[in-house]
């Protein structure tokens, strides 16, 4: 029970102050959510934009760039084959279910600059990779290239080459190879080539690599440049012409250019038997001072295969033309085999001992030659050959 007696403390109120303490408070929260409410609000932004991007994100994630099953580790193997577009490229990878968009893999590779550098070959894959690997897979070539078999034939020439690659889908272009061929740009440290570099009629020749590809059958990497294939049968000549030939040809006092010249003439003129027969009569014409007057030669120029010359097929000035100009073409006219290369080294020592200097054709179906001594003998020769030879032009619309 309260005493009546006491008496309660006096509490001397300052109103003012307090009213003043309030207001201070009011407005010191009030600037301190206004300094914040902007911030709050692009935070509250950025949150919701965030939101959206990642929702968007993940559902163009889950229908186009995601594996098809990321659970699925089995092995699929892939082929890209040589020469295939970027959109083949798309479609096949989505035929076989290991991307979800073909479209979408193409914009990526695009957009990221892959388009170009997707190396064909043999790939392992799996379900379980995203667009991403599968991409950097394609384009740093981690797949076993694939491999084909060319096989180049004696007595073709360097545009024969070019077009049978071509046609086989190993070269985009002939004029790439032909290129290289022409001028030997990226080969020339090859040792072989040292006399044909040196030759001062050197701008003359129609391709500095004529003669110089050694025919063969190759397996190749389907994605393989020109380069790298002119390297390839380069590295076989360098192979094929061996120290016992370097030797014999520095006896007769030839260069490999010189043997490569008489041999590509010899493949272009006989049938394997009759090389070093041909041969012969050559070594024959050359000691003797005799002009060649080998009609292959103007065949190279001409392009044309005639058996029956005309006269300005012969007047035609060329270093290759050896109608006109005395001793070898001014470069080989084919690329020789080896056995025509064995047989400009060893010419038949009969015909060599008994001085055969003529041969003309016989048969220009079966290629069989008719040899002679004498120029009266060749003239009969032929006399009684050249309606074949006119007969077989006349086939052919030449």
């Amino acid at each position: 029970m309260r005493d009546k007696n006491h008496r309660s403390p006096d509490y001397d109120y300052d109103y003012e102050s307090l009213r003043d303490e309030r207001e201070y408070g009011f407005y010191w929260y009030s600037g301190l959510w206004n300094l914040l409410r902007p911030i709050l609000i692009g935070a509250g932004a950025l949150l919701l934009v965030f939101g959206l991007i990642s929702t968007a994100w993940n559902s163009i994630n889950d229908a186009f760039i995601s594996p098809v099953d990321p659970s699925d580790t089995t092995e699929v193997a892939f082929t890209v084959a040589s020469g295939s577009s970027l959109s083949r490229v798309s479609k096949n990878l989505q035929e076989q279910g290991l991307i979800k968009n073909s479209s979408v893999f193409k914009y990526y590779c695009d957009f990221a600059g892959m388009g170009q550098k997707i190396q064909a070959g043999d790939y392992i894959m799996t379900r379980g990779m995203n667009i991403f690997q599968i991409a950097d897979l394609l384009t740093t070539g981690d797949g076993h290239p694939m491999t084909m078999d060319i096989t180049l034939i004696p007595g073709h020439t360097l545009e024969d080459f070019a077009a049978y690659l071509k046609e086989k889908g190993v070269i985009k272009t002939e004029e790439e190879f032909l290129s290289i061929c022409r001028t030997g740009e990226g080969v020339t440290d090859y040792y072989f080539l040292k006399d044909a570099l040196g030759d001062k009629n050197l701008s003359s020749r129609k391709y500095l690599l004529e003669g110089y590809l050694a025919p063969n059958t190759y397996e190749i990497y389907t994605n393989a440049t020109p380069l790298d294939i002119i390297k390839k049968l380069m590295d076989q000549t360098d192979y094929v012409f061996n120290s016992e030939w370097q030797e014999r040809a520095d006896d007769l006092g030839f260069t490999i250019d010189e043997v490569l010249s008489l041999a590509s003439m010899i493949e272009k003129e006989a049938k394997k038997s009759d090389f070093a027969k041909v041969s012969a009569v050559f070594h024959n014409r050359l000691k003797s001072g005799m002009k060649l007057q080998s009609d292959v030669t103007i065949h190279y120029i001409t392009t044309e295969r005639r058996m029956s010359l005309r006269s300005s097929d012969l007047a035609i000035d060329s270093l290759y033309n050896t109608y006109k100009y005395d001793g070898l073409p001014i470069g080989p006219i084919c690329n020789p085999s080896p056995e025509a290369i064995n047989a400009a080294l060893y010419p038949d020592e009969s015909y060599v001992a008994e001085k055969y200097l003529y041969f003309c054709s016989k048969d220009p179906d079966t290629g069989e030659l008719y040899f002679s001594k004498t120029l009266e003998e060749h003239e009969r020769a032929t006399e009684i050959y050249a309606p074949l030879w006119q007969a077989y032009d006349q086939e052919r619309g030449l």
